[in-house]
């Protein structure tokens, strides 16, 4: 089966290190793609990207490109950002609720345990993540290959 790939024609804003961040316009075509309900750029008119590249200096602020990205990686994202931290959330206040009398600190505690699970992500595992979904940045020319 082949992978799904999401892709969004844009414009460079600006280009430093390693970094290229890329200007992507919502088209028409947002309504028909598959990726549209785990893809922010549904969200808004205009949405800018950063995106790790080690070729970074091969690109020119104003120049179009095509963003890649796998529909699989938009997935995992989502799930790593909220259906983890349901899961965690829930399941916290069943227990914190059969062991505290009080709902208030039974609320309490799931509510801080989510906190402590987007800090341990935030602080151990950003770079991970960023590296692991980040859109692949192409020249227009070069993207039909």
């Amino acid at each position: 089966m082949r992978e799904q790939v999401i892709k969004h024609q844009g414009v460079i804003k600006s280009v430093e290190d390693e970094h290229v961040c890329v200007r992507i316009l919502q088209s028409s075509a947002c309504f028909g793609c598959a990726a549209k309900q785990m893809c922010t750029s549904a969200e808004a008119k205009e949405k800018e990207v950063d995106v790790l590249t080690k070729d970074a200096s091969r690109y020119r602020v104003g120049q179009e490109v095509m963003l890649e990205g796998r529909l699989s990686d938009g997935r995992m994202a989502a799930m790593i950002a909220y259906g983890l931290p349901l899961v965690l959330l829930i399941a916290m206040l069943l227990v914190s609720t059969r062991f505290t009398a009080d709902e208030r600190w039974a609320a309490l505690w799931a509510l801080l345990s989510v906190a402590v699970y987007y800090a341990f992500v935030y602080i151990f595992l950003r770079q991970h993540l960023q590296r692991r979904f980040s859109f692949r940045v192409r020249p227009l020319e070069d993207a039909g290959r």
